[in-house]
């Protein structure tokens, strides 16, 4: 009998847990609790509409507010509205802060999915996440094109995105890894070895390897920053520039930016 054709991607999923040293905090059920207490008043009508039991409802509030030090939920005296029950502001700061954390989780998590995409083997994509390297930016492709030249090779990987990063290697270190065009390997790129290019549509650079895109995210440090551009189709690249550049840049989260970066610095690596 021969086996059935897998029709389905892989798919990867992740959620979100908090915990306080040794104690579980809770997750998206608990937040879920916390945010239909908010928008009820009332543990009655919150349990209900999230499908929980109202004993459940208070033992898990009883434990985020033990947990949190402080309350999270408190009760209205009764009176002419019947009292009953809301959010401290920590525990509105505690919704908003985790739908924060949650979103961030999402896009990580969405971003390993593209980088999943026509992997045949799942152990290729488990050892890709295991992989330890100093390299910031790590793109995970097929080998395209391969041009041999006197000494070195120039090699062509094609990345998530329907992008392309091109590395110059030599003779020996081609033939050591055994690259062949269609197998699988990774572009591992220094973020301090990535230049960054805005407002200049004209202009023409000698770097070989030309990423647009758009900035999702700045970083600011003591003297310098970490610049993340995110590129169509899905993938990233990050660049450490200095505060200066980026004021000259003008660049913000939503600008147009290119991460330049030469042949010369990337380096091919190849799943063990």
């Amino acid at each position: 009998m021969s086996r059935t054709r897998r029709t389905h991607p892989l798919e990867l999923r992740a959620s979100v847990w908090m915990a306080v040293g040794a104690r579980d905090f809770g997750g998206e059920r608990q937040i879920a609790l916390l945010d239909a207490i908010d928008a009820c008043g009332s543990i009655t009508r919150a349990a209900k509409a999230i499908g929980m039991s109202y004993k459940a409802a208070w033992d898990a509030v009883d434990a985020m507010n033990g947990l949190a030090g402080e309350p999270l939920v408190e009760r209205l005296a009764g009176g002419r509205g019947g009292g009953g029950t809301r959010l401290t502001p920590r525990g509105k700061r505690l919704v908003e802060n985790f739908r924060i954390i949650e979103q961030e989780h999402r896009r990580f998590v969405d971003v390993l999915n593209l980088q999943a995409r026509g992997i045949a083997d799942d152990y290729v994509l488990v050892r890709t996440m295991a992989m330890k390297t100093s390299a910031r930016n790590q793109f995970f492709g097929k080998v395209g094109d391969i041009r041999r030249g006197s000494v070195n090779d120039e090699v062509t990987l094609q990345i998530a995105g329907g992008h392309a990063v091109v590395a110059i290697v030599t003779h020996e270190s081609r033939e050591s890894l055994g690259l062949q065009p269609g197998m699988e390997a990774y572009a591992l790129v220094k973020s301090s070895s990535v230049i960054i290019a805005a407002g200049d549509e004209g202009a023409r650079y000698s770097a070989r390897n030309r990423l647009a895109g758009t900035v999702s995210r700045i970083t600011p440090g003591a003297v310098n920053c970490e610049v993340r551009i995110d590129l169509p189709g899905g993938g990233a690249v990050a660049a450490i520039i200095t505060h200066k550049s980026r004021e000259a840049l003008g660049l913000a989260v939503g600008s147009a930016a290119t991460a330049l970066f030469k042949a010369s610095s990337v380096i091919i690596a190849v799943p063990a």
